[in-house]
């Protein structure tokens, strides 16, 4: 079978940043015991198949938090239960200013690869308005050092359209992303999320319009394109051969396995999910099933997010059938519009397209 990834999601953070929507709340030096414990447990489950997986990925919330020793642990778990690839990619989400400096060098040692830090924005007046805890010089000397520890493989996180931010201070932070040495950038259009401080805030907020959205998003992925960063995905763009394969298999619809409360699979054919429950995922809680997973209008929506598109050989792979005419034929008038390029090889939004891309998408598979 195709290697699986493996997602591990850590919901602890030191504070809740205003924006965040994702499962996380503060822990404890004893929460952070019993969940590491209970995660090994869950991934031990597995282990009388023997499947083979190629990615792993700490997610959070904050996993840099548990500290070398903790994460390391679960990784030696992970090798016992699955038939982890020689070169896997292993990913650590974590933040500038979290961890001593001996965090990077045990990562390195217990097998960690690649490291995603939440920077956001290099400007600090931006980084306030954010609820950031941390400054652009640990971000820089973050990356020095986990340099220094033998992991090359830097991500850095941009935020665009964040109260405040202006064309030129957000060039700012993408040129500081360079010159730190990021291999990788992930830059999201900021999005207001039900139940947030910032949604209860929103009216107080000074959001830029629609049109400064745009003009925003164009100007820092032209920006990232002429430092050397190739974009792959609507939001993520990559020095050659440094694109995430892990998100990559969600953008491809393969498969995958998540562990911690509200980590999300995707495993012969079905999709499910951990309840947004650390007291529940403790108790031996499972998993919610989420109904069946992978097929082609599935597979479409996540392709076209894709720089690539969604392509006649992927398609002919997995389904046995070319794009369906329907498609093509709904995005003639898209092209013409210029937020599709439609070509014998397959379908691809442009970069207007990505703006608006669940209107396209919709439109390519009403």
């Amino acid at each position: 079978m195709t290697p699986l990834g493996l997602y591990l999601h850590v919901p602890f953070c030191a504070s809740k940043c205003p924006y965040c929507d994702f499962y996380s709340l503060r822990g404890r030096e004893n929460d952070w015991d019993a969940y590491t414990d209970c995660i090994i447990e869950r991934i031990k489950s597995y282990q009388d198949l023997r499947l083979p997986a190629d990615t792993v990925y700490f997610g959070g919330g904050t996993p840099g938090l548990l500290g070398a020793k903790r994460l390391g642990r679960m990784l030696d778990a992970v090798r016992e239960a699955f038939a982890l690839a020689a070169d896997a990619e292993v990913t650590v989400e974590t933040n500038p200013g979290v961890g001593d400096e001996s965090l990077f060098p045990g990562l390195a040692a217990a097998g960690v690869t690649r490291l995603s830090l939440g920077l956001q924005s290099a400007n600090a007046d931006e980084l306030r308005q954010l609820g950031r805890i941390h400054t652009a010089e640990q971000a820089a000397r973050a990356v020095e050092l986990a340099r220094r520890a033998g992991i090359g493989n830097v991500s850095l996180d941009l935020m665009i359209a964040t109260p405040g931010q202006t064309r030129e201070s957000l060039l700012r932070s993408v040129r500081f992303c360079a010159e730190a040495g990021a291999s990788h950038i992930s830059a999201y259009l900021l999005k207001i999320e039900p139940g947030t401080v910032f949604a209860k805030r929103r009216d107080a907020l000074s959001l830029p319009d629609e049109d400064e959205v745009c003009a925003l998003y164009e100007a820092a992925c032209a920006s990232l394109e002429s430092l050397g960063y190739a974009q792959y995905e609507i939001s993520n763009f990559a020095r050659p051969g440094r694109e995430s394969r892990h998100n990559l298999k969600y953008w491809r619809c393969e498969e995958y396995l998540g562990f911690g409360p509200a980590a999300h699979s995707f495993f012969r054919g079905r999709r499910f999910y951990f309840p947004r429950d650390l007291a529940s995922f403790l108790a031996g809680g499972a998993p919610a099933d989420d109904g069946p997973g992978g097929d082609f209008d599935e597979f479409a929506m996540l392709a076209l997010r894709l720089a690539e598109g969604l392509r006649e050989d992927s398609c002919l792979a997995r389904f046995g059938h070319p794009i369906p005419q329907a498609v093509r034929r709904r995005a003639a008038p898209l092209e013409g519009a210029g937020y599709c390029r439609v070509t014998p090889e397959g379908v691809a939004l442009t970069r207007a397209g990505f703006l608006v891309s669940n209107a396209v998408i919709g439109s390519l598979l009403a």
